[in-house]
C-alpha cells in the first residue's frame, strides 16, 4: 500500500507568517498534533506541532509567528512511498505525521491514524461505538457483548425485561453503520 492510498487531504497547513496563536487554535480546532508549514509555492518548509505551540507560550511568545517556533528540518515522503516505510520512520523518529509531496508541493499528510485505518474494519469501528453507547446506557456495568459483521449487530447478555430489550435494540439501531440488530438473551454465569 502506498501513501497516496491512505493520506488525508486536503491538508490543513499554515504559513510561516501565521501567528502562533492562530496556528495553535487551528491545531486544537482540527484535533491535530501537528501540521505542515508551507511557503508561497506550497512547498513544505517546517512542521508546527503542539510542542512548538507550548514552547512559544511558555517563552512568552505573544505576537510570535510560526516561523520562530516551527520544527525543521521536515521529513516528507512521496505519494508512491510504501506505508511500511512511513510507519518505520514515524516510529523511529517519534513523528505524528509525515507530509506527502508531489514534485516538492504538499498534496497530503499521513498521520498515525491514517496508518491504523486500514487495519480496522468498519465493523470494528461500529462495534466500538455501539459498545460505548451501551456501556453509557448501562452505567458502565458491562451488561452486554457486542459483535458486528457486515453491519449486523449481535448483542448478547442478560436483559432485565422486554422494555430494556426494546431500548437496547433502539439504541443499537441509532448507531451509524448498524444495518440490523439481533438480541440474544444469555444469563450471567
Amino acid at each position: 500500500m502506498h501513501a497516496w492510498e491512505i493520506m488525508s487531504k486536503p491538508v490543513v497547513r499554515v504559513l510561516p507568517s501565521t501567528s502562533v496563536r492562530e496556528a495553535a487554535a487551528s491545531l486544537v480546532e482540527h484535533g491535530f498534533a501537528g501540521m505542515p508549514v508551507v511557503d508561497d509555492g506550497e512547498r513544505v518548509i517546517g512542521m508546527f506541532t503542539e510542542a512548538d505551540a507550548l514552547r512559544a507560550t511558555t517563552a512568552g511568545g505573544n505576537g510570535a509567528t510560526v516561523a520562530e517556533y516551527m520544527s525543521t528540518p521536515v521529513e516528507v515522503a512521496s505519494m508512491a512511498t510504501e506505508i511500511e516505510g512511513i510507519a518505520r520512520r514515524m516510529l523511529a523518529d517519534r513523528l505524528r505525521c509525515v507530509p506527502i509531496t508531489e514534485d516538492g508541493v504538499l498534496v497530503g499528510v499521513v498521520s498515525r491514524r491514517d496508518l491504523l485505518r486500514p487495519l480496522v474494519s468498519s465493523d470494528d469501528t461500529v462495534a466500538s461505538v455501539l459498545g460505548a453507547v451501551l456501556t453509557d446506557y448501562s452505567g458502565h456495568r458491562g451488561e452486554w457483548r457486542v459483535e458486528v459483521s457486515d453491519g449486523e449487530a449481535v448483542i448478547s447478555g442478560e436483559f432485565a425485561d422486554e422494555a430494556e430489550r426494546r431500548v437496547v435494540g433502539a439504541l443499537a439501531r441509532s448507531v451509524r453503520g448498524v444495518t440490523g440488530v439481533t438480541l440474544k438473551s444469555v444469563p450471567r454465569t
